[in-house]
């Protein structure tokens, strides 16, 4: 109780998706289960199988809702804005994609009110892998989200890291397979520019807020996430949209 108020009297952007997530595992108990490797395989075996599940027995992992979802990544906005003009283009892209599904939810929020209604419609109408497309904006948004991840984990982990190098290696796991040399180049460039780590922590912290309960904090938000992620990777496979990249 007493963390509970501490945590009202100085909101952030780690503490504010804490409370997202813990809403979402209360509302949706089944999300949370035992580390699950199979929703990070991309073997053609596998994506057949839950096809064929899905097919057959409808789906095979908890539905992903479209407002929560939406709200996660708009707090990824929020934390990457920490960063500086050098995200900026990362930044655009989200806001983007957060748009395209955010006027599709819209239209009909009873129908779309997960984003797996979002990504069959699209399956169906053959429109899955276009330019302008839902399920396209879901995918680059899911990276956009474990790109901040793995930022936030590996300052966690290393207080003395580099902000430098704690961007350039958030960014070879996550966003960096799936984009092609310009958009690596570019994004190259932008880490010369990032602020120094001492100064990325104070802008993510409360006032009067230690490094040591941040990254508490960011630990916590890290764990929440992690089967929320699976879940996710798991409907990417489903529909065959795990391995799209930048056009």
């Amino acid at each position: 109780m007493k963390r509970r108020r501490e945590m009202e009297k100085a909101r952030t952007e780690i503490r504010s998706a804490i409370e997202e997530l813990s809403l979402m595992v209360k509302l949706n108990p089944a999300m949370v289960k035992p580390n699950d490797c199979s929703v990070i395989q991309d073997h053609h075996d596998d994506q057949q199988h839950d096809r064929e599940q899905h097919q057959h027995h409808g789906q095979s992992h908890q539905a992903i809702p479209t407002r929560p979802f939406l709200s996660l990544c708009t707090l990824v906005v929020q934390v990457l804005d920490k960063i500086g003009p050098t995200m900026a283009v990362l930044r655009q892209d989200i806001h983007q994609n957060i748009q395209r599904l955010e006027t599709v939810f819209e239209s009909e929020p009873s129908r779309y009110s997960s984003i797996d209604e979002i990504l069959k419609m699209e399956a169906h109408e053959g429109i899955a892998r276009k330019t302008t497309s839902c399920s396209r904006a879901f995918v680059w948004l899911t990276r956009s989200m474990e790109f901040t991840v793995a930022l936030l984990q590996r300052l966690a982990m290393d207080p003395g890291l580099s902000m430098e190098q704690a961007v350039e290696d958030a960014y070879a796991v996550t966003l960096k397979p799936w984009h092609g040399w310009i958009s690596s180049a570019a994004f190259r460039v932008a880490t010369k520019l990032v602020p120094d780590n001492k100064t990325f922590i104070d802008l993510l912290a409360a006032k009067d807020q230690s490094r040591e309960s941040l990254v508490e904090e960011m630990q916590t938000f890290i764990s929440l996430l992690a089967p929320f992620l699976e879940e996710i990777h798991s409907a990417l496979k489903l529909y065959s949209l795990e391995r799209i990249k930048s056009t």
